[in-house]
């Protein structure tokens, strides 16, 4: 009856047009047709839009579930394997096969390098930093329960200790383990600065010291507890491993460079983190603040 009414129409609108009448029964019997047959599939879409709503929420729930089930996963990792790494330096130590010194400065620079490592691990959720920052945390609540002596680790003292004093826990093993959690707080993935100052800290301070024991007969002038050796490889080392840490978050996709560029701007930091970690002021400042300060900073200025 439509199909029918609208041809009709439209026979007489085309005698009509010639002489520019309207043509309103047209226009008027289309609208008609329209709201009387398609205005009740307006409810369907309504419906649509509703259940369309309903399963974005469901998918954003499961998401949600799935970023913390990951972040948990991840922070449970670096746990077990931080408390591993200790022990298994413990083992090597008590067995002789290295000394206290050399398995203090190892756990040093793989317990930080590899926390920076596991970070893509984490989810993408704004809470995976604070989840990556609970292992660095609870080590520090080890440090401080064994070293106020309220629970005796002989495995951690000799690992993290230069002399195997409890109460050594307290300074820079406590320092460094704080420096690792606030790092992932402030910088995580959002920033390269937190990436130059764990490497430095970790990397470049660690291998510094081990070159130094062992190659370091010829002094600073102006220390004589540091070396040219040591600090030779602060730099190089520091500068490698820098660099490595950055093409390895830029080849996930968290930062890009221009590598010319940015190759100097690390030789800058790496240079002005060894001039500090090279200074007479241990004794004033330890080397787990001194050196992720200066890294701080000059990466501030210069990234």
């Amino acid at each position: 009856m439509a199909i029918h009414l609208k041809l009709n129409t439209l026979y007489h609108c085309s005698r009509s047009f010639g002489t520019a009448q309207p043509c309103p029964s047209y226009f008027n019997l289309t609208f008609f047709h329209f709201h009387r047959h398609h205005y009740p599939f307006s409810k369907t879409i309504l419906k649509h839009n509703s259940a369309a709503s309903t399963v974005v929420s469901r998918r954003a729930l499961l998401s949600s579930d799935a970023a913390l089930f990951q972040d948990v996963g991840a922070t449970v990792f670096l746990i077990t394997g931080g408390y591993s790494l200790v022990s298994v330096f413990d083992n090597l130590t008590h067995r002789k096969i290295i000394s206290q010194n050399l398995s203090r400065k190892l756990v040093h620079i793989i317990s930080g390098l590899l926390f920076v490592a596991a970070w893509p691990l984490f989810s993408a959720s704004p809470e995976a930093r604070y989840f990556a920052s609970l292992a660095p945390f609870i080590n520090g609540l080890r440090l401080v329960v064994n070293g106020l002596s309220l629970a005796t680790d002989e495995g951690l003292i000799k690992s993290v200790t230069r002399e195997g004093k409890p109460k050594e826990l307290l300074q820079g093993p406590l320092y460094y383990v704080l420096i690792l959690a606030l790092s992932s707080i402030f910088f995580w993935r959002d920033s390269p600065v937190g990436l130059l100052l764990l490497a430095m800290m970790s990397g470049g301070d660690g291998i510094a010291d081990i070159m130094g024991r062992k190659f370091g007969y010829v002094k600073l002038p102006y220390n004589q507890k540091k070396s040219w050796a040591g600090s030779i490889s602060m730099f190089t080392f520091g500068f490698l491993i820098s660099m490595g840490m950055l093409y390895y978050f830029s080849v996930l996709g968290y930062f890009q460079f221009d590598w010319n560029l940015t190759a100097q701007r690390v030789a800058v930091v790496s240079f002005v983190a060894t001039v500090v970690e090279s200074l007479p002021t241990t004794e004033q400042i330890d080397d787990n603040i001194s050196v992720p300060l200066a890294t701080l900073v000059t990466a501030y200025l210069c990234m």
